[in-house]
């Protein structure tokens, strides 16, 4: 039998590989070496995972489809944008995953996100398999008129590489429901098809699912609370730092207040807000969702009560939990050892890994509970998937039905994760628990249908 140490060295000689064969793709090479540095001691357990070309074939998208995407603005002038969609692993379903519209947007970034979606998918139990796309395109400041332009343009190539069978594209950053509907519009325009199940994240009044919109915040919230039981304690009266302020925050926030929570921040670019008392929802909602505007617009109508930081970090406000909402490497190890001072008792990721490596090294260190985002933000593709299992059906299932799924859902993953973790003798540690048990579901998928 190959050792761990053999097997972590051709591990690391194949993480090299990756390296060489995508070069100036850091976020990919980051998320690639977050998961095969967990793998050594169930592939050393398991020598059929050692086969050749298994995981060689897992770290390498099974299509990468990038391509030009030219719209006009309101003032007639052409703009032109990429837009991209990797088709990362379908062995387990349909590619799934979502469409993120941000100037950051380019292929590493989307390599990263559809590989990790590959396990955060597998460790639902649904049958989905993983991808994610995007564009460098910047909805923030656009008018309605010029987001639908770019998103009819966008979906006019996009079409003919997905379908309710193939891939299932959904929203994430700057993809809302006002974008998925331009998209769905177009789709259907084009395809003359009405194939709902093509698109999640829709109006609920045309083939969207109840709680889509809340399920990401929801879940991470739920993972949460399962990591704290583990320890003997629950969310009551515990403080809570969230940090950015699109829909995974706004419903964070939400869910952390419903279970007696105080949730005491809210961020963008432009920097944070604390509010003692707790955030106001309402408030919040208000302004980024519905006025689009910026945080510091809160602090003016909040009061006393909250304080506007520009620049700074979210996380040097003290709390219990730490629940990062915004983006990928947004905590570092500074910030890190920041929340441990201040006595930070779990942290759970509520974006695509928006903690460094270091970061997450030093939490684990210190004994913090840490959820990693392919388990704790499992929640809004899960109830995607659900949004799908509708859509099949022709029918729309009610609001509770739908949060008792996610629920169930988020409470199976944390029970896999730690489980899996205890087997493999890593007693409480989510990442290597939900790594190996998402790369076992995708695997034993992957051996059972040959070398394809």
């Amino acid at each position: 039998m190959t050792t761990r140490s053999e097997t972590q060295s051709t591990l690391d000689h194949l993480l090299t590989e990756i390296e060489l064969r995508n070069p100036a793709q850091p976020e990919f090479h980051q998320a690639a070496h977050e998961v095969l540095e967990t793998l050594a001691p169930v592939v050393a357990a398991r020598p059929e995972y050692a086969e050749p070309g298994l995981i060689e074939r897992l770290v390498e998208p099974e299509r990468q489809v990038m391509f030009r995407v030219p719209w006009q603005d309101d003032q007639g002038r052409v703009r032109v944008n990429r837009g991209f969609r990797v088709e990362f692993n379908s062995a387990l379903g349909p590619y799934k995953g979502g469409l993120r519209f941000h100037p950051s947007v380019n292929l590493g970034v989307i390599k990263f996100l559809g590989f990790e979606q590959i396990f955060k998918n597998a460790l639902t139990g649904l049958g989905i398999g993983g991808g994610k796309g995007g564009s460098d395109f910047d909805p923030h400041g656009r008018s309605d008129a010029e987001v639908m332009r770019f998103c009819q343009s966008f979906m006019t190539e996009l079409y003919r590489h997905i379908g309710e069978h193939t891939d299932v594209p959904a929203g994430d950053i700057g993809v809302g429901g006002r974008e998925i509907g331009y998209l769905f519009g177009q789709y259907r325009r084009i395809t003359n098809r009405w194939e709902s199940g093509v698109l999640t994240g829709k109006g609920q009044g045309w083939g969207g699912s109840l709680i889509r919109p809340e399920a990401t915040g929801y879940g991470n919230v739920l993972f949460a609370a399962a990591m704290l039981r583990e320890r003997g304690e629950d969310l009551e009266g515990q403080t809570a730092v969230v940090s950015g302020s699109g829909n995974v925050a706004i419903y964070t926030i939400e869910k952390l207040t419903a279970l007696g929570a105080n949730a005491v921040t809210c961020s963008d670019s432009s920097g944070y807000v604390v509010d003692e008392k707790g955030i106001d929802l309402d408030l919040l909602k208000q302004i980024k969702e519905v006025e689009r505007g910026r945080v510091d617009a809160y602090a003016e109508r909040r009061g006393a009560s909250a304080r506007f930081v520009p620049g700074g970090s979210v996380w040097d406000v003290p709390a219990d939990l730490a629940l990062p909402s915004a983006t990928q490497n947004e905590l570092d190890e500074n910030a890190a050892a920041t929340l441990i001072r201040n006595g930070v008792k779990a942290v759970s990721e509520g974006a695509n890994m928006p903690a460094t490596p270091e970061a997450v090294h030093l939490l684990q260190q210190a004994g913090v509970a840490f959820g990693p985002g392919k388990a704790a933000n499992a929640g809004g593709v899960a109830v995607s998937a659900l949004e799908m299992a509708q859509n099949h059906a022709r029918t729309s299932w009610t609001a509770a039905r739908v949060e008792e799924e996610l629920a169930d859902i988020m409470t199976s993953i944390h029970t896999t994760c730690h489980e899996t973790a205890e087997r493999y003798d890593a007693p409480g540690d989510y990442v290597t628990g939900a790594n190996i048990a998402g790369f076992e579901r995708v695997a034993d998928a992957m051996l059972a249908q040959g070398v394809i």
